[in-house]
């Protein structure tokens, strides 16, 4: 083995610092006393190492696993693959492939599809148990359903343990996902009476990628950059993926922090499974820094979520014991209770902690390749894979030898409900929703994917405001699912620990602007006695009204703007040829059910302007696909405001949206918009990398995108083109560090205050070396939720209920006094912070910051926002001010 140089081994620790210091990565360790032999020893080369792997690849499995009589009818992954596990990355078509010939094999195996993937891949699960378990496995589900329901006093003492081992969330993770067919391979072909006791005594759910698209990206990168001679160069471009990752699903989504929010089918499938099987142990399993070495949890003890038992952690420590036996057998380098947290309800080890499961992180040194140099020697890929296999084993020990005390664990989080919910001091949450019944619609539906039952107000019931009939729902907190009901809508602002390795808010309720409050005493409510979902108690499915059928009797058809699918039928209107009105002003029209008041941002579709006789079979084949209310006007002239013919009524035209990406733009921004616009206006726009920009004519789009990224001087060929392009008509729209440098670059006039700026407000004098961590933890903002107030007399507030909106912050830019008037569109509050954390010095700068403007530009329009309006695809409310630049951006003027 080379000698690492002295410069190299400086730039790891100090990237092995920083990593820790962000408690991003982190590593575990085990392999075979060969390997660890052969990877020790300074004085070995390199070549010796890759000939000793190669090797032991070709010979057996016995690098990975025991030696132990296997089952010769079962088919190794190397008789399917045609290689052996670690010579290549494994493509998810293969992993499929080999767990469907598992399943064919072996008795102990079924092999299940739960979903697909964006690309169309399956999701698999593949339950192993004794031949005997797998003929109840129906009967096993259904009764671990209904062993968490209200009213089910049974005790799961009886039942099999359920492990449910996930591997791979993030795709160019891949030691997960490829331990995962030795892991089956071993369960499904061991003869030893060890693995004969964990079939009988458990039912084992693996679920080897949890993200497909991801994996097959990573797989395709690493296998098309590998020589026949492996390079460990940490600078070799194997190592180094494009700006596209593999950590990333197909909309580039980090699906670890989806398993709340259900924003992809993956998520989907995963959490309807979880919910039906409730596992004692779940196992997530990564993989972190390169110079990292081995981490299991518990992580930081002071950054556990609140509502997680202690017990919990008793548990897991429990469990540690036997990872540590597994490592020290094997003298690996391992660590634990530093770097990762517990707070996040919506990742993979955090969510079944409040469901009464055992959740696990596993994460592995990556060699992000075929093999790599790092600070503790070089990192093979086999090894890592080993690692995996290791840590999968000393969880089925550990979990089967604690299977009495998991059980118990669960009866007692059972039982425990009530208690919990009478300690909060109040009995629920009310929600309602006026304007917008499919936004409503949207939170109840994600709601109720997580077994939290909802039910409808029967009358209206009066609290801080009036909770109307039909528009209302109440949560009572006396329900299994009391503590994630008190997680998603907690308004905590102060913690323990202010450090967070994810956000410190998740608060659905203001991620959807919906409006909900406590409800002290229940008493008086009178709601629906079926939750939510629950046969025809539904509010989703919307009657179009087709009264307008004859053109010769409608003059205008009126289509409410507030609906959150409005965009998409308009997108798809003025896609289909309909000529379209907007109103910047409200009125008041005939109609057939009388007069009726009509909002700013009304969307009318005037009978003398569109082409041909057949505009309402357009119009209806469009409503049917996105049902929003409407309204036939029977005359132009109206009772009050505007009339249908007034200047005030601006021609709609369809946005073609060009949106900037590549290397130094925030990836998950960018996908965040992609599959914003995919889903919810209907139309993919034209992504184009920055360094591309120079080669494309501005003058095809009418919008262009910059979402958070890397903007400096050096764009001022960018810059000018921007300029140009908003003088002829153009929309931009920037976000974050593109709205700071948008107003650098005078597009947007404004006075700014940069996130580096805001640091400095914090002294860090008299701070010893040990407070360098809390200080950074105070200078952030890591995802919170701030109040603005919003103009509403502004077309890009169109559509909003009121003049209050949460918009979440992870980042301290401000955009402070506007140079222009009338460019304010959203302004934080004199006291702002409604959920998550931020340090008083923060909150007393944003209050009454801009954050979102709005300014005229020669015949266009620059927008800046200093927050994303479209994290993770779940803040419904303020993606509507990005929306609505989309279609009313050129009502923009000062």
């Amino acid at each position: 083995m080379a000698r690492l140089k002295t410069s190299h081994f400086a730039k790891s620790v100090k990237r092995g610092a920083a990593i820790l210091s962000l408690a991003t990565l982190t590593l575990f360790v085990a392999t075979s006393v060969a390997s660890a032999s052969a990877s020790a020893s300074a004085s070995t080369t390199n070549e010796s190492l890759l000939s000793l792997k190669k090797d032991r690849l070709k010979k057996d499995i016995t690098f990975f696993l025991p030696n132990e009589n296997y089952n010769a009818s079962i088919p190794t992954p190397e008789s399917v693959l045609g290689a052996q596990v670690g010579e290549w990355h494994v493509r998810h078509d293969q992993l499929v492939n080999y767990f469907k010939a598992l399943g064919t094999a072996s008795e102990r195996v079924t092999v299940k599809t739960i979903g697909r993937s964006h690309q169309n891949r399956e999701l698999l699960h593949v339950i192993i148990s004794s031949p005997e378990r797998q003929s109840q496995l129906d009967n096993i589900k259904q009764q671990r359903a209904a062993f968490f329901e209200q009213n089910n006093r049974s005790t799961n003492n009886e039942a099999p343990l359920i492990v449910n081992l996930n591997y791979s969330v993030h795709g160019d993770e891949s030691s997960g996902s490829n331990a995962s067919l030795l892991v089956a391979y071993y369960l499904a072909a061991s003869n030893s009476e060890t693995v004969k006791k964990y079939l009988q005594d458990m039912v084992i759910i693996i679920d080897p990628s949890l993200n497909p698209d991801g994996l097959s990206r990573f797989a395709l990168w690493a296998n098309q950059h590998k020589g026949k001679n492996l390079n460990s160069d940490s600078n070799n471009r194997e190592h180094n993926q494009d700006w596209i990752r593999g950590r990333v699903n197909q909309y580039w989504f980090d699906l670890n922090r989806d398993w709340l929010l259900l924003q992809h089918p993956e998520s989907q499938a995963r959490i309807r499974e979880y919910q039906q099987w409730r596992p004692h142990v779940l196992t997530d399993h990564h993989e972190m820094g390169t110079d990292s070495t081995f981490f299991f949890q518990p992580g930081i003890a002071s950054r556990k979520n609140p509502l997680t038992p202690n017990k919990n952690v008793t548990l897991t420590k429990q469990l540690a014991t036997y990872h540590a036996k597994a490592f020290d057998a094997e003298n690996k380098l391992y660590f634990t209770e530093e770097a990762f947290d517990d707070f996040y309800a919506g990742k993979g080890s955090t969510y079944p902690d409040l469901h009464g499961s055992i959740g696990i992180l596993f994460e592995q040194a990556s060699s992000r390749g075929h093999l790599q140099d790092s600070i503790n020697g070089v990192l093979d890929f086999p090894t890592t894979i080993k690692h995996q296999v290791i840590s999968t084993m000393s969880t089925l020990e550990g979990s089967w030898a604690s299977a009495n005390d998991l059980k118990a664990f669960q009866n007692e989080f059972k039982s425990n409900v009530k208690k919990l919910a009478k300690e909060a001091k109040f009995d629920g949450y009310i929600l309602s929703e006026e304007k917008d019944q499919t936004r409503f619609n949207a939170l109840l539906h994600l709601l109720a994917a997580h077994q939290i039952k909802a039910y409808a107000l029967e009358q209206d019931f009066k609290a801080d405001k009036t909770y109307k009939k039909g528009a209302s729902v109440y949560i009572p907190l006396d329900q299994p699912q009391t503590r994630l009901i008190q997680s998603v809508f907690s308004t905590q602002t102060s913690f323990n620990d202010n450090t967070f390795y994810d956000v410190s808010s998740w608060n659905l309720g203001y991620a959807f602007d919906i409006n909900f409050e406590k409800v002290k005493s229940s008493r008086k409510l009178k709601v629906a006695n079926q939750a939510w979902g629950s046969q025809n108690v539904r509010q989703d499915n919307k009657q179009v009204k087709s009264s307008f059928v004859n053109a010769t009797s409608v003059y205008s058809i009126a289509i409410d703007w507030h609906d959150y699918n409005a965009p998409a039928l308009v997108y798809k209107m003025l896609n289909d040829g309909l000529v379209l009105r907007t109103a910047l002003k409200p009125f008041t029209a005939s109609t057939e059910n009388g007069e009726k008041h009509f909002a700013a941002g009304t969307v009318l579709v005037n009978a003398g302007l569109q082409n041909g006789n057949d505009w309402q079979l357009t119009l209806n084949q469009a409503l049917q696909q996105y049902p929003v209310e409407t309204s036939a006007i029977k005359s132009g002239l109206s009772a009050k405001g505007i009339d249908l013919g007034s200047r005030a009524m601006m021609p709609l035209t369809m946005p073609k949206v060009l949106m900037v990406g590549g290397s130094g733009s925030n990836l998950y921004e960018v996908g965040e918009t992609w599959y914003l616009l995919d889903k919810h206006v209907g139309f993919s726009p034209t992504i184009v990398d920055k360094d591309r920009l120079k080669y494309v004519d501005f003058d095809e789009y009418t919008h262009i995108v910059l979402t958070d990224g890397s903007y400096s001087k050096k764009d001022e060929a960018l810059s000018k083109n921007l300029k140009s392009f908003a003088k002829q008509g153009g929309i931009i729209w920037g976000q974050k560090r593109a709205a700071m440098w948008l107003a650098s670059e005078e597009l947007l006039k404004a006075e700014t205050i940069s996130q580096s700026d805001m640091y400095k407000r914090f002294d860090n004098k008299n701070l010893s070396f040990g407070d360098k961590e809390a200080l950074g933890g105070k200078q952030r903002v890591a995802g919170a939720f701030f109040n603005a107030e919003l103009d509403m007399t502004h077309p890009l507030t169109f559509g909003l209920s009121d003049n209050k909106i949460a918009l979440f912050k992870n980042r301290t830019d401000l955009l402070l006094e506007s140079k222009l008037p009338f460019s304010t569109v959203a302004a934080y509050s004199k006291s702002p912070l409604l959920a998550g954390y931020a340090d008083a010095k923060n909150v007393e700068k944003i209050a009454q910051a801009n954050g979102l403007i709005a300014q005229q530009y020669g015949r266009g329009a620059v927008i800046g926002m200093t927050d994303n309006p479209n994290f993770r695809a779940i803040t419904y409310g303020s993606s509507r001010l990005f929306i609505n630049s989309l279609f009313l951006g050129a009502a923009v003027s000062n």
